[in-house]
């Protein structure tokens, strides 16, 4: 007994251990993860390299803050649209340095020095090092950068960002050779080009009676499964599924705001409106009352929301105007102040970055230093080519171009954040000053100041139109309820009990973000390439204003589609192919003992149309269609002679062909021969990639991660 109560702890210690082990292993097993392995790190797998999801998250982050730059909002929309112009980006730099290291190319140290050097720049360093004045490339500014990297007075950071861009020009130095080898591969021999000169100018004058497939109706054609396999198997390479995709049901229980929570906002809103009327503390107002934090600042006419533009403009400071409805929400706009100012201002600046110089005060202790420098008689612009974090401007001596009120730069060239806007129009011509923004610290002087115009403050307060606790809650419960009603084998059958309407999102990729009718719908998707199909979700999904309730209907997996799920999409041109053995049969019986084209319409209850001067290369047939299989075989007849039917887009043609009208014959095929070379050469790129996509092994694991 002694024994045992002695080693009780250490027993209980191990049967509670092993109880955990065994959950941790139960857990891992029923997810279908690894414990020891973090499956949720790996985006992809192309070719067998895993692609760690932090490396592309880093590439997805850049993308993501150089669109912000642009002044633009994030809708779901727009992350959808950089997520895959990043992946497209990132998956196309893997197949390609692949391929570079098979081929063996290289980027060696003489040509390093020569695309960096003095004599012969890469285009990018010609950009960057470029006379702010004449715009050319200025060698002496580029040998100042490289002699204070060396000097021991560059920033770490500075040297990393030098490094890294001249790997990535050696990339792109790489990149080019193999596209090159490619394209200086491609060759266009004399009769490609003589071909494509006929097929441009050959003309073809001929008569057609078509019986159209619109002629026998739907109800009088029965499809058998040997008619669909039939076409199934002639066009199975048409099905080719380029990636995973997914299709779901659902019903949507609509929580938006009812009348009764708008005229609540609305009394709300009047209240407010009274108190803005006397407020002494209009930010501070706007910042209490407000769902939107926007700084009060200056601005020109044109720039505010057009219900407010010519009223404000037109107003005595301390007008009020409102409540009133605009972009979902009740707002309040007050006219806080009216003045003439400057109508653009002209400025160059330093951009010192907290991030490598130890936080704000130290960016901001260093902004003050060099200007100082500056005052003792330093050029501007030596100081912003040696310390800004800005290289784009650096490199043109902190110039930035002129700005106005609103920070809109001319020309559409972008724009200037409000507190660096702010601070050059409240400063004098020739002053220099330091400001803080999102980007950093701004030693900003003051270059120019021109024009004059009236602008003004307006505090805008506004109060989004938002369902009430009740309205949201009565919507979710009657979603719940149809939920709760739910199994595999009866959706269909709630939603018309219900009198609810079936909705259907069809084809959805694995990233995608929104959805039509469905903004922001990343949770939905991400369940759906979780579940199998015929499943309904466990839970309601909350998307905007509605809450829905779905079930997998359909699973495309990439690859050659099997023809159960394509059956749908292909039965109109199935239907059509039945159509046109009977019309074929009609022109066949319409043919027998014919003579002329006008007989065999008339037998067979059609009309003869003439057609003048097509080409090969434009086979449309005027009043018809796009018909390429019949005016194909129309090139390829003889003059008056009486066609077989040939199966159309519309219908069963019958023809006779008039006669041909040749070209002069082509005498010098080299300008022929450039045209069909350059549209290859254009073309090359892109369809390099594509053809390294499709024959890449990739695993993406996008629909779980993003």
């Amino acid at each position: 007994m002694g024994y045992l109560r002695e080693r009780m702890g250490t027993i209980l210690a191990f049967f509670i251990g092993f109880a955990l082990l065994a959950f941790i292993v139960s857990e891992v097993v029923r997810s279908g993860g690894s414990f020891f392995r973090d499956d949720n790190s790996v985006l992809a797998e192309v070719n067998g390299e895993k692609v760690p999801y932090v490396e592309f998250n880093k590439r997805l982050e850049q993308n993501t803050a150089q669109f912000k730059q642009s002044g633009q909002s994030i809708s779901p929309q727009i992350t959808s649209y950089i997520q895959e112009t990043t992946w497209n980006q990132y998956l196309g730099q893997i197949l390609l340095d692949k391929e570079i290291e098979k081929v063996g190319i290289v980027v060696g140290g003489d040509e390093t020095a020569s695309m960096t050097g003095s004599s012969n720049p890469d285009p990018q360093i010609a950009r960057q090092f470029a006379d702010p004045q004449t715009g050319k490339f200025d060698v002496n500014r580029l040998n100042q950068f490289k002699s204070y990297l060396q000097s021991g007075k560059a920033d770490p950071s500075q040297k990393q960002a030098w490094t890294d861009f001249l790997t990535q020009l050696i990339e792109a130095k790489m990149e080019s050779k193999y596209m090159a080898l490619v394209s200086n591969g491609l060759y266009v021999n004399s009769l490609e080009a003589k071909d494509d000169y006929e097929a441009k100018n050959k003309l073809v004058n001929f008569k057609y009676a078509t019986l159209d497939y619109a002629s026998i109706p739907d109800a009088k054609v029965t499809l058998t499964d040997d008619d669909y396999n039939t076409y199934y198997n002639a066009h199975k390479a048409e099905f080719k599924n380029q990636q995973d995709l997914r299709s779901f049901e659902y019903v949507s229980f609509n929580a938006a705001p009812s009348k009764e929570d708008s005229l609540a906002l609305k009394t709300e809103a009047d209240k407010l409106a009274e108190s803005f009327k006397a407020s002494t503390n209009d930010s501070l107002f706007v910042q209490i009352n407000s769902e939107t934090k926007t700084p009060i600042t200056f601005q020109k006419k044109g720039s505010l929301e057009p219900k407010l533009d010519t009223l404000m403009f037109n107003a005595a400071k301390g007008f009020v105007y409102g409540p009133y409805v605009s972009n979902g929400s009740y707002k309040i706009a007050k006219l806080t102040d009216v003045k003439t100012t400057f109508d653009s201002v002209k400025t160059r600046h330093i951009l010192i970055d907290p991030a490598t110089t130890g936080g704000v005060d130290k960016a901001i202790a260093k902004a003050d230093s060099i200007k100082k420098v500056i005052q003792s008689g330093k050029s501007f612009a030596e100081m912003a080519l040696t310390f800004s974090a800005d290289k784009g401007s650096g490199t043109k001596g902190g110039d930035i171009p002129a700005f106005d009120v609103n920070g809109a730069m001319g020309g559409g060239q972008g724009q200037i954040t409000p507190e660096y806007t702010n601070a050059a129009f409240k400063a004098s011509k020739g002053d220099m000053i330091v400001v803080t923004s999102q980007f950093g610290v701004h030693l900003i002087q003051v270059e120019d100041q021109k024009g004059s115009v009236k602008v003004v403050k307006v505090a805008v307060v506004d109060k989004p139109i938002e369902a009430s606790s009740k309205t949201q809650t009565v919507a979710y419960s009657k979603a719940q309820a149809f939920l709760a009603n739910l199994s595999k084998d009866n959706f269909d059958a709630e939603v018309k009990k219900e009198g609810l309407k079936k909705q259907t999102a069809e084809d959805v990729t694995g990233v995608s973000a929104s959805l039509p009718g469905l903004d922001n719908a990343r949770e939905v998707v991400r369940w759906a390439y979780k579940a199998d199909k015929g499943d309904i979700t466990d839970k309601v999904f909350t998307v905007g204003n509605q809450y829905i309730v779905t079930r997998l209907s359909e699973i495309k997996p990439k690859g050659i589609l099997p023809l159960d799920i394509v059956k749908k999409q292909i039965e109109p041109a199935v239907r059509n192919e039945v159509k046109a053995k009977q019309l074929n049969a009609k022109f066949q019986a319409a043919l027998s003992g014919s003579s002329s084209i006008d007989q065999v319409a008339q037998k067979a209850g059609s009309k003869v149309v003439p057609v003048q001067n097509i080409v090969f290369a434009n086979p449309v047939i005027p009043g018809a269609s796009i018909e390429y299989k019949v005016i194909g075989s129309i090139f390829g007849s003889q003059p008056n002679k009486l066609s077989k039917p040939v199966n159309g887009q519309q219908g069963v043609f019958v023809y006779v062909v008039d006669g041909f009208t040749n070209p002069p014959a082509l005498a010098n095929n080299v300008r022929e021969k450039q045209q069909i070379s350059q549209t290859l050469t254009q073309r090359s790129q892109g369809q390099i990639l594509d053809a390294l996509k499709d024959n890449a092994n990739v695993k993406d694991n996008r629909a779980k991660l993003l």
